[in-house]
């Protein structure tokens, strides 16, 4: 059964939450603070957390933080209504998507199962593959990045995008594209999330960072990996 944690300090939202989930068959945790949730998330296996921003004793944000130093649970952030800013942070953070509160419940629901079907083919889909291109090595299987031989901290999204890029070498994607396979369609609207995890990539393997030789820029389209 698939377990989801549910983080918010809205006791009524998260009974009605609760109620919701478990109909479609979900098993649900909850905490309504960010320490405790942390707690939960070490002592139990979690597949999908539901993560608001505005928590007591540890915000959504630095929460997502911590979880992301170890773990690639997959997160579902709550940000407040056109708080614009909140959502880029969790994004370059790792969460796997965001929700502006109020919400249709039927939409999170909608959110859920595209998240977890898209961790699901992630995990799967050339997971064994290792990609090489000096001074870049990307093991598919562990997930792990390093850049002459030195690990590479990298964030969940921050990986799927590189490894999308990385195993299609010469093949260039349009940000509709990136938005689409990595994160899901519903982000069409906001393509400034692409060009900020290239960005935050670049910084981390690329030796000139604004000159880059790994993931060029096709101008007026999208971006690509260096063919090899």
């Amino acid at each position: 059964m698939t377990r989801i944690l549910i983080v918010d300090d809205e006791k009524f939202l998260v009974k009605g939450l609760c109620h919701s989930l478990k109909q479609e068959g979900y098993e649900v945790l909850t905490a309504y603070d960010g320490l405790t949730a942390l707690e939960l998330i070490e002592e139990n296996q979690i597949d999908l957390i539901i993560l608001d921003i505005m928590l007591p004793k540890m915000n959504g944000l630095e929460v997502c933080r911590e979880i992301r130093k170890n773990k690639e649970t997959p997160i579902i952030m709550l940000t407040a209504k056109g708080e614009d800013v909140d959502k880029i942070i969790g994004l370059e953070l790792g969460a796997d998507d965001y929700l502006a509160k109020p919400f249709n419940t039927r939409e999170l629901l909608a959110r859920i199962k595209a998240v977890l079907k898209r961790t699901k083919a992630n995990n799967s889909n050339d997971k064994d593959k290792v990609v090489r291109v000096k001074p870049l090595e990307i093991n598919g299987s562990r997930r792990k990045v390093t850049v002459d031989g030195q690990p590479v901290e990298l964030t969940s999204k921050e990986f799927d995008l590189l490894y999308l890029l990385a195993r299609h070498p010469g093949r260039v994607y349009t940000r509709e594209n990136l938005l689409d396979l990595v994160w899901g369609s519903h982000y069409y609207s906001d393509l400034r999330t692409v060009d900020v995890h290239v960005r935050r990539i670049r910084e981390k393997i690329e030796k000139v960072p604004n000159k880059p030789e790994l993931i060029l820029t096709k101008w007026g389209v999208g971006y690509y990996f260096k063919e090899f």
